[in-house]
């Protein structure tokens, strides 16, 4: 059995480079750790010819405070979803992948070009632009939409969601629910009620910190969790971001749930009609808690609770402010929002 690469040991990595033909014998690369990501090591690697690469490496046990594991394998699941993006996203919305290793379970892909910016770091500086809003919308509604209208050749490549329970639903959902018994019974049907939902192709980590901002347009990041699924849960999950960002930054609370709704709107905008509809007849459970809003408002409810009491809290949160959105969310519960309006109007109100 070979032993297994340490990308981030860079000796190494330039002479795994070299032994296997990424660049030249005597090519010396400038590499550089990146840094910020719990699932993986992250390496920046610049050629003598410029061409610059990002190489991931998946982990067993992931870089949090508590115990959670997951198979590297899912960096093979990343470069899939690189693969068919490249189809279904808008051009240049991803990167391009350059290299798999089954072996040592890693990736490289073209590094976005510099200067560029995190989304993330933006908004929590509270920058939030309008047009990145509707990027973000238009971009995660071409996706969904895309997908569904290939959906007899894309549904069975995608039907493996070993990594999403791992790394969404067992973390968010499941664990949360040990954590707070108020909760359990929502979150519990929740898992039920998404695990008996495939739509279309879900990226399961659509969120501003997998996002870059390169000449003003949005690219995105981060494909291990992508699988066949209920599209509302990439809703909920991204609009957790923007309501978290309310939450934590009050003097532009109004902005972000403005922007939360209007993400909304460019998203469905995006999907049209047709598949509003459609989405809302292969509903998992007939009536109208279970049509595609509101399902989508569930998710963010979850996720909410999640990003404060799961195994992935929100770093920019303190202790009081996620006991805050702790209280707020569970009030909620007792009655969820059937629209992403009245939910944003809610959340933002009770805090």
């Amino acid at each position: 059995m070979c032993q297994l690469l340490d990308i981030e040991q860079p000796d190494a990595l330039l002479a795994y480079l070299r032994d296997h033909g990424h660049i030249a014998p005597r090519e010396q690369p400038l590499i550089r750790t990146l840094a910020g990501g719990v699932s993986n090591r992250t390496v920046w690697v610049e050629r003598s010819n410029g061409e610059a690469w990002v190489l991931k490496q998946a982990l067993a046990k992931l870089r949090v405070s508590v115990d959670w594991f997951s198979s590297p394998e899912r960096v093979h699941r990343e470069a899939l979803g690189l693969r068919w993006l490249a189809e279904l996203a808008p051009p240049g919305a991803t990167p391009r992948l350059i290299f798999e290793d089954h072996t040592h379970h890693l990736l490289a892909m073209q590094a976005v070009p510099q200067p560029h910016d995190n989304w993330k770091t933006l908004l929590l500086a509270g920058r939030l632009e309008a047009d990145h809003i509707n990027q973000f919308g238009c971009l995660l509604g071409t996706i969904h939409r895309r997908a569904f209208e290939r959906r007899e050749e894309v549904a069975p490549i995608f039907e493996d969601r070993s990594f999403f329970e791992s790394l969404r639903l067992e973390p968010y959902y499941a664990y949360t629910a040990g954590q707070l018994p108020a909760a359990a019974e929502f979150l519990h049907a929740l898992v039920e009620e998404t695990r008996a939902c495939r739509l279309t192709m879900v990226h399961g980590d659509y969120s501003p910190k997998n996002v870059l901002v390169y000449q003003n347009r949005l690219i995105l990041l981060d494909h291990e969790v992508i699988h066949w699924g209920d599209p509302a849960f990439d809703v909920g999950f991204s609009l957790t971001h923007l309501l978290s960002k309310a939450h934590f930054l009050p003097q532009h609370r109004a902005a972000f749930a403005a922007a939360a709704v209007a993400y909304w709107q460019i998203y469905t905008e995006t999907l049209g009609d047709t598949l509003v509809a459609s989405f809302n007849s292969r509903a998992p459970v007939p009536g109208p808690r279970s049509s595609f809003e509101a399902r989508a408002a569930r998710h963010t409810l979850a996720c909410l609770l999640a990003r404060v009491a799961g195994r992935s809290p929100l770093e920019y949160l303190s202790e009081a402010t996620r006991a805050r959105q702790q209280e707020v969310v569970l009030a909620l519960l007792a009655n969820p929002p059937l629209t992403i309006t009245e939910l944003v109007n809610q959340f933002i109100s009770k805090l």
